[in-house]
C-alpha cells in the first residue's frame, strides 16, 4: 500500500473529489452531499448514497495504527456485532473491511443516529453496565495480537518524556510540572500495586459520553478506534463523574447491570483514579504531537497557554490526593 509518510499535515490533500472518489471506488454511486462529522484523529464524513441511506466513511491517520491493528479492531467490533451486542462495525464491501484510495486508508460504516446518554438517570447507567460486560465478555475470550496495552509508559512516562523533550511547557512552570507528573506516576504506580495481577482484557478503551449513542432500544457503542488491551474498570470510569459520594452511586448503578452479565474484579478499583491519570498525561501529549495539524488549534484553543500548564498542576496535584484517598467503596 502507498501510504502518504508521517506529517504534521496528513490530510492536506484529502479533497471533497478524492472523499467521493474513493467511495466510489467501491462500488458505490455518491449523490454530492459530503458532511464533515467531528473527528480530531481521523477523518470522518457522512456520504450521501443514491436511493440509499447514507454511509460514513472514516480516513485513517497515516502512520499512527498499522494495517493488522486497523483489521484488529474491526475483527473485534464484527465479532461483537455477530453476538448482537450494539456497536456499529465496518462493512465488508469486496470481502474487505479496510481500502486504500490514493495513499489514503478508510472504512465505510452504516450511519446509526441516537443522542447523548443521560449518565444522571441511574437506569441508563445499568443498561450501560449490562452491554459493557457483555463487550468485556467477548473480549475476554481471546487477546488482541497487535493492538497495544494501556499501560504506565505508554500512557504515563513516555507522554511524560516526550513533552519534556519539547517546547510546550513554559519555562517557569517546568520544574512545577516535572515535580507534580513524577510524584502523580509514583501514584499511579502504588496504585497498580495495590490492585495487584489484575487481568487485561480487549475493551473500548475510550468509553466516554461521546462514544456511546442512545435511542428508545438503548445504547449502542461507537468508534473503536481507540481499542486497546487492558482492566475492565478503563471503560467504567469513564462514565463516572461528581464528587466521591456521586461517583460512587454512579458506579453502584452501571455494576448493577454489568453484574448481571459478567463479574467484575474488586480490585480493579484501586486502577480508578489511577487510569484517570494517565489518561490526563497522555491527552496533553496527544494536544502537543497533534498541534501542527491545522484542526487542531481550531478544536482547541485553550491548548498550550500559561493557563493551560498552571490547570493541568492543579489537577495532577489533585489527582495524588485522590489516589491516596483509596478507592471508592461500594
Amino acid at each position: 500500500m502507498s501510504e502518504h509518510p508521517t506529517s504534521p499535515t496528513p490530510y492536506a490533500n484529502l479533497s471533497p473529489d478524492i472523499i467521493l472518489d474513493a467511495v466510489e471506488s467501491l462500488g458505490l454511486l455518491a449523490d454530492g452531499r459530503l458532511l464533515a462529522l467531528n473527528s480530531y484523529e481521523n477523518r470522518v464524513y457522512q456520504i450521501g448514497i443514491e436511493e440509499s441511506t447514507p454511509l460514513i466513511a472514516k480516513f485513517y491517520r497515516p502512520g499512527r495504527w498499522s494495517d493488522e491493528q486497523i483489521l484488529e479492531e474491526h475483527l473485534f467490533t464484527q465479532e461483537l456485532a455477530e453476538r448482537e451486542i450494539p456497536v456499529v462495525a465496518p462493512l465488508a464491501l469486496g470481502g474487505k473491511t479496510l481500502h486504500e484510495f490514493d495513499g489514503y486508508r478508510f472504512s465505510l460504516a452504516p450511519r446509526r443516529g441516537g443522542r447523548a446518554p443521560e449518565l444522571d438517570n441511574p437506569d441508563v447507567l445499568e443498561w450501560m453496565g449490562r452491554f459493557l460486560a457483555r463487550i468485556h465478555a467477548v473480549g475476554s475470550i481471546a487477546p488482541f495480537n497487535h493492538r497495544p496495552v494501556i499501560s504506565i509508559e505508554s500512557f504515563g512516562d513516555q507522554p511524560r518524556d516526550w513533552l519534556l523533550a519539547h517546547d510546550f511547557i513554559p519555562v517557569d512552570l517546568r520544574e512545577t510540572w516535572r515535580s507534580v507528573i513524577d510524584q502523580a506516576l509514583l501514584g499511579v504506580r502504588a496504585s497498580y500495586e495495590r490492585a495487584g495481577d489484575v487481568r487485561n482484557i480487549r475493551l473500548h478503551g475510550d468509553c466516554h459520553a461521546g462514544n456511546v449513542l442512545y435511542t428508545d432500544d438503548g445504547p449502542h457503542f461507537v468508534d473503536f478506534d481507540d481499542c486497546r488491551s487492558g482492566p475492565a474498570v478503563q471503560d467504567l470510569w469513564m462514565l463516572l463523574s461528581g464528587t466521591r459520594e456521586e461517583m460512587t452511586r454512579q458506579l453502584r448503578d452501571v455494576l448493577e447491570g454489568y453484574e448481571e452479565f459478567a463479574d467484575f474484579d474488586r480490585r480493579e478499583l484501586h486502577l480508578l483514579e489511577a487510569l484517570r491519570t494517565l489518561r490526563l498525561i497522555h491527552f496533553s501529549a496527544w494536544l502537543a504531537q497533534r498541534w501542527d495539524d491545522p484542526a487542531f488549534p481550531i478544536a482547541f484553543p485553550w491548548f498550550n497557554s500559561q493557563r493551560y500548564w498552571q490547570d493541568r498542576i492543579l489537577e495532577l496535584r489533585e489527582q495524588v490526593a485522590a489516589m491516596e484517598e483509596g478507592p471508592l467503596q461500594l
